[in-house]
């Protein structure tokens, strides 16, 4: 269920004395990042401000993720497991989660092999927005798109070549580079990663 603030009420409070534990997972990585509990007051300050809140059982009190770090939790989505007594906050973290210093809470949830292409969009995104002068990603993406095109045409070849020899590491480092050419076309043409995700999962349905 999509949790909002008109249905709040609906959630079961009464199963562990009006709290819910609450996950919190990166928006666009799907990382783990941290695991709190929220009183029905601290859900409600984090569906009005967008910012991750939590009532701490150690202060009985409510506290807004990096009210004293500044590494606070942009929410973008929050929502209810089907037995209505479980959250999950999907958010996009400034700075790390960890009061440690990691991402994540959880020492496992480095980012994930599989969900390294996330992250990739988000670095190439973050160059195309900054434009660093040493970055050999802002000058493909500043060439235009044509350039960029070219590059995934090149890469596509040097893959087929690659399997044709039988090439194993070749293979990987090529696909590598198309994988990573890819995204940049993405981002030079403003199309999000999950868009193509979206294609994909209709297509397996």
């Amino acid at each position: 269920m999509l949790v909002t603030n008109h249905n709040i009420d609906s959630l079961s409070w009464d199963k562990m004395d009006n709290l819910v534990p609450a996950i919190v997972q990166h928006a666009d990585t799907g990382n783990v990042l941290m695991q709190g509990y929220m009183s029905q007051e601290a859900l409600s300050a984090t569906l009005s401000n967008n910012k991750a809140t939590f009532f701490s059982r150690s202060k009985q009190r409510l506290w807004q993720k990096g009210e004293s770090s500044g590494n606070t939790l942009d929410v973008v989505r929050v929502v209810a497991d089907c037995d209505l007594d479980s959250l999950l906050i999907l958010a996009r973290p400034h700075g790390p989660t960890c009061h440690l210093g990691t991402d994540s809470c959880f020492p496992e949830q480095d980012i994930a092999d599989k969900n390294f292409l996330a992250y990739l969009e988000q670095v190439i995104q973050s160059r195309k927005n900054d434009k660093p002068e040493d970055s050999y990603t802002a000058k493909l993406l500043a060439s235009g798109t044509k350039r960029c095109a070219q590059k995934v045409g090149e890469e596509g070849v040097e893959v087929a070549l690659a399997a044709a020899t039988n090439d194993r590491d070749e293979l990987l480092n090529e696909c590598a580079d198309l994988f990573y050419h890819s995204l940049v076309l993405l981002a030079e043409q403003n199309v999000d990663l999950k868009e193509v995700m979206k294609v994909l999962q209709s297509r397996h349905q």
